[in-house]
């Protein structure tokens, strides 16, 4: 298929995971099987933990470097995705009430308007204010100007 891109990378992964959960495993019942502070298991102990170890390191590189290294944010589009969002409604509940608020975001909902356009439509909060109000500092509480 034209554009598909495989996640053989993450497969590949999630197998190493699944390797290291049985070498847990085997690693627990050998533990389990050894008396007083002789442990005649330590051998198999050694060699499961060491094969994850090595196993692991090598997967995390892997996926650093062939599907991790080199990812970028798209900036619009998430910018476009949060001033589309009916989730806006929610911080603004404390500033224009729960029944202006509730009835913003069925609109926008059944409009496919923004929140914010559809604030300062109605002329419920100025832009300043609005812009104020939701910006992403406040909005996910991270320190920065707007929390200070």
């Amino acid at each position: 298929m034209p554009g598909k891109v495989n996640p053989v990378i993450p497969e590949v992964v999630n197998q190493v995971a699944f390797e290291v959960i049985g070498n847990d495993i085997t690693i627990t019942m050998a533990a389990e099987a050894g008396q007083l502070q002789l442990n005649a298991f330590e051998p198999v102990i050694f060699h499961a933990l060491s094969k994850s170890l090595l196993s692991l390191r090598a997967a995390c590189l892997t996926l650093a470097d062939r599907c991790v290294s080199g990812i970028t944010a798209n900036t619009e589009a998430l910018r476009a995705a949060v001033e589309n969002s009916i989730g806006l409604a929610t911080a603004l509940n404390p500033h224009l009430g729960y029944t202006a608020a509730t009835a913003i975001a069925q609109e926008a909902l059944a409009t496919g308007r923004g929140v914010v356009e559809l604030t300062l439509e109605k002329g419920l909060l100025p832009a300043e204010r609005l812009a104020e109000l939701l910006t992403p500092e406040r909005l996910t509480g991270a320190p920065g100007p707007a929390l200070a």
